[in-house]
């Protein structure tokens, strides 16, 4: 007997819509028992991971505070993934977009010009664009495979934002510990709801889904990209240039990792420090796939990765899970969603091998 894997004739569209929401529910049934086994209550422990961060003010507004940078970059990635640019070095493009807006702000620390934030947006944005450049560059001149630059380049980016915080952007004044002045009040993001962290860059975050939607739904732009990601050989025969689409979206998920780390260290953060998310750029990767590359999907999924961190941290202090514990659920769900998604795609049939024995 032997297992045979073989493509489907057909794929549906709806069972590939509803594979996202499979996902969660196994992961969530695997987690419940993950829990029992721990030796952790499993009522107890959903309660306070998916639930009780839900219950009040506070908890949605850091919904919506760790949701933001996820919408925002995987919107950005979408774009890229769509035309099968895999641009996975996004937290790395987020850091040196954190670095550029953080070093605006201390250039002008103690202006109050309104032009400060503004001219802190685009240095981040550029400063993302810029480090995504280097794969788009690679890609299209030397076919260099931009999975790996990109990768690589995020450690560079974490190195080097450590050495300008243990270094030349170091606060005189701060007793020694490695992290930038903070940043004035014209440098930080206004906050929305008195008494919670969430900033109006999470509106933004909202607003810039709706765009990019718009953008690959009734541009042309946006139909080259789907174009050159669905059918390359329609897209060559059509003249579209898959370099242009190459650099576009890298460039633009780039800009836009950029744009949520200025919007980190703008916000909840107010400085430079050596680290600035807890892998966001990574997660959204997740986000992406999970919200099937579409922005309006990619919304959901931000709001439920977000409540991974969230419910992940309350967990910890209520039921006294381990930290660990929001990674396994963020690796339980890329499995299940991946897993869904390949028994969509194909089929596995038993086969029984016959042999046959010469007289």
């Amino acid at each position: 007997m032997q297992l045979k894997i073989e493509p489907r004739r057909e794929i549906s569209r709806n069972l590939l819509y509803l594979t996202p929401f499979l996902a969660v529910l196994l992961t969530v049934v695997t987690g419940f028992v993950l829990f029992m086994l721990m030796g952790y209550d499993p009522f107890a422990a959903i309660y306070h991971f998916f639930v009780s961060p839900l219950l009040s003010l506070y908890g949605l507004s850091e919904l919506m505070v760790k949701a933001a940078p996820l919408i925002i970059i995987g919107v950005g990635l979408a774009i890229g993934f769509r035309a099968n640019v895999w641009n996975i070095g996004a937290e790395g493009q987020l850091t040196i977009g954190a670095i550029a807006s953080g070093a605006v702000a201390l250039a002008f620390w103690g202006d109050t010009g309104l032009w400060v934030l503004p001219l802190m947006c685009i240095a981040g944005v550029l400063g993302g664009m810029l480090y995504a450049s280097i794969p788009a560059f690679l890609k299209t001149r030397f076919g260099v495979n931009e999975i790996l630059t990109s990768l690589m380049l995020t450690y560079v980016a974490t190195l080097f934002l450590s050495t300008l915080v243990y270094g030349p952007l170091k606060d005189p004044a701060g007793f020694n510990f490695p992290q930038s002045r903070m940043f004035t009040d014209a440098a930080l993001l206004g906050v929305v709801f008195d008494g919670t962290r969430m900033h109006t860059g999470t509106i933004f975050a909202l607003l810039i889904a709706v765009a990019v939607w718009v953008l690959m739904t009734f541009t042309i732009i946006g139909f080259q990209v789907r174009v050159v990601g669905q059918a390359p050989a329609a897209a060559r025969f059509a003249g579209f240039s898959r370099n242009t689409i190459i650099w576009f979206g890298l460039l633009v998920s780039g800009g836009l990792a950029g744009l949520a780390g200025t919007f980190e260290v703008a916000g909840p953060i107010g400085q430079l420090i050596p680290v600035i998310t807890p892998g966001y750029g990574f997660t959204a990767i997740i986000v992406a796939f999970l919200g099937r590359l579409h922005p309006l999907g990619i919304i959901l999924s931000g709001f439920l990765m977000a409540l991974s961190y969230i419910g992940g941290e309350n967990a910890q202090v209520e039921v006294g899970l381990p930290q660990a514990v929001t990674g396994v659920f963020q690796g339980l769900l890329l499995f299940f969603l991946l897993a869904s998604d390949f028994l969509v795609r194909y089929r596995v049939r038993v086969v029984r091998l016959v042999t046959e024995t010469a007289s």
